[in-house]
């Protein structure tokens, strides 16, 4: 649930609900991240926990689990239970791991008391066999499961291991089958920063300023972004995305949802990064193999690039139905990779054959979208996460220390550390100063100069080092200090 207007962004209906879909929506929804806990109590107290618990996600044994867990069970030496799993982080044969263990044995020196051959063999073959059985349940991201009745009634519920909060023990793909409504309450960390930083920017300049107050078009702020300056940004600050940015050149909104679709394993797995960017610099080469396909995909120059297209792709060149499209855009979901997306090869390939395009085209079309089975972007998602790539990158260009001491405000999250933030900021004019006992707070906080009344504000305290102390320590420190005449 977002701020973009479906109807003005082109999106797909039928990818947030369709008559031959039946079940209900999927629905996820994004707070910041140090007010999430407040979000899930809030629905403890209005549904109730009896009527609302969070999903479970079932963890599977993987061989390096497997091998601490029978090795405890059977009694192996904790030393050759640590060399075995260090040294196995994925499947092997049995002979491999036979290998293996001589090889771990072998390090272990002379001194070392091997366990008897028998209990070797039984550890490495109970090891193998464990692999993929269920090990313990752990908590959904954000996944709350909501009812109109008990929810003891249909599904099994425990207290979780945190305070306040209920769990069902079975996982999302269980509750969808029983046709649950389940609402994703996510949490991001961009989201706090920005909050944070308007709200410095609003007493700074003496008026509110809201995420919709921000400009749409800033020539400055497209600017930074074509020259990829883009550290502590939403997304695009990767080295791979700065990458792409210097050759995108992106100089429109819709340019910064193409760019964080594009930097995705689904586009890269697919081959549709390099057309792309070839059909962007030569665009009047770009060709249509007919009609219907350049109404789908000429905003995105030819090169399919979102599951919405997908779905658009198969609806208007292979007659699939939006049901039949949106089950081939759930066989693409990144949880299932690759899953059963190549059971639409041949529905593809002959409803395409049926209307006149060529067996060549079909197979490199399908091809394409089997790379979307490593993880396809949808283009709701994209373009909600361009509306906070684009709040980021202005206030980076516009309110520089603000920016800065909103973003160490609210770590640890993205893609660079604290020290990464001060070193960008400080090559953007912004004096970070160091900790100061007499005028520190728990947070970073923000200091003038003498008196400035139509610019930034030149310091940003920078306070990582005393987020170190206890808590409570704050108070006497806070209590001590001079006062100022």
């Amino acid at each position: 649930m977002t701020e973009v207007d479906p109807a003005r962004s082109s999106l797909l209906f039928e990818r947030f609900i369709s008559r031959e879909r039946n079940e209900p929506p999927d629905i996820h929804v994004d707070f910041e991240h140090q007010r999430r806990e407040e979000v899930i109590q809030y629905i403890y107290a209005k549904y109730g926990r009896d009527r609302a618990a969070l999903t479970a996600v079932a963890i599977s044994y993987r061989l390096r689990s497997s091998l601490r867990d029978v090795g405890r069970a059977l009694g192996v030496d904790e030393a050759l239970i640590t060399a075995m799993a260090k040294e196995h982080p994925g499947m092997h044969s049995r002979a491999v791991l036979a290998g293996r263990l001589q090889a771990a044995l072998e390090r272990l020196g002379p001194a070392f008391v091997k366990p008897p051959d028998h209990l070797l063999a039984l550890w490495l073959d109970l090891s193998r066999q464990l692999q993929g059985f269920a090990r313990h349940l752990s908590q959904h991201p954000g996944g709350f499961e909501l009812t109109r009745g008990p929810l003891t009634r249909l599904v099994p519920v425990e207290n979780a291991a945190m305070p306040e909060r209920s769990i069902i023990q079975w996982d999302k793909d269980d509750l969808d089958a029983m046709g649950l409504l389940k609402v994703d309450v996510l949490a991001l960390g961009m989201l706090s920063a920005i909050q944070r930083c308007l709200a410095w920017v609003s007493t700074r300049r003496g008026h509110p300023l809201r995420m919709q107050d921000i400009p749409a078009d800033d020539p400055a702020t497209f600017d930074m972004v074509c020259a990829a300056d883009t550290v502590g940004v939403f997304q695009i600050e990767s080295r791979a995305q700065m990458s792409m940015l210097a050759r995108l050149q992106p100089r429109c909104f819709y340019d910064l949802v193409v760019a964080v679709a594009i930097v995705r394993p689904g586009p890269i797995q697919g081959g549709m990064v390099h057309p792309y960017l070839k059909a962007r610099a030569q665009p009047d080469q770009v060709s249509y193999a007919s009609p219907a396909l350049k109404e789908v995909l000429k905003r995105t120059l030819g090169v399919p690039i979102f599951q919405e297209q997908v779905m658009q792709v198969a609806m208007a060149a292979a007659d699939f139905s939006p049901g039949e499209a949106d089950q081939l855009r759930r066989s693409m979901a990144a949880w299932k990779r690759k899953g059963g997306v190549h059971v639409f090869d041949d529905r593809m390939t002959s409803g395409m054959l049926k209307n006149g395009y060529t067996a060549e085209f079909a197979q490199a079309l399908f091809k394409q979208i089997e790379g979307f089975g490593e993880y396809g972007f949808p283009e709701s998602h994209a373009a909600s996460f361009a509306l906070l790539v684009w709040a980021s990158c202005w206030l980076k260009r516009h309110e520089p220390a603000c920016f800065l001491a909103a973003l160490l405000n609210s770590q640890p999250m993205g893609f660079y550390g604290p020290s990464q933030l001060v070193q960008d900021a400080r090559r953007h004019g912004v004096t970070v100063l160091a900790v100061d006992v007499t005028c520190s707070d728990w947070d970073c906080t923000l200091q003038t100069t003498g008196v400035r009344t139509d610019g930034p504000p030149s310091s940003a305290q920078a306070n990582e080092s005393m987020k170190l102390m206890a808590q409570v320590a704050q108070v006497p420190v806070k209590g001590t200090r001079p006062i100022p005449l």
